[in-house]
């Protein structure tokens, strides 16, 4: 079974579109997550990596862990 991902998309008034990858991928995975879907939306202007980019995948499935322990 694929893991829950989710994906964040905003136009704004100026037509500029902000994609954010909110859960299910961290570092190269949330790139490889969203090639795809961006090739199809045109020219890619900028590019800006979130702290959790830099993270390792490991520590961020122990802290999703942690707040889904803590939601129960």
């Amino acid at each position: 079974m694929a893991e829950y991902q989710k994906i964040e998309y905003r136009i704004g008034k100026d037509g500029k579109m902000t994609e954010t990858v909110l859960e299910g991928a961290s570092g190269q995975q949330c790139l490889d997550l969203t090639r795809q879907i961006e090739g199809c939306l045109g020219e890619l202007e900028d590019r800006e990596l979130l702290p959790e980019y830099h993270q390792e995948p490991e520590t961020l499935v122990e802290i999703q862990e942690q707040t889904q322990f803590l939601q129960q």
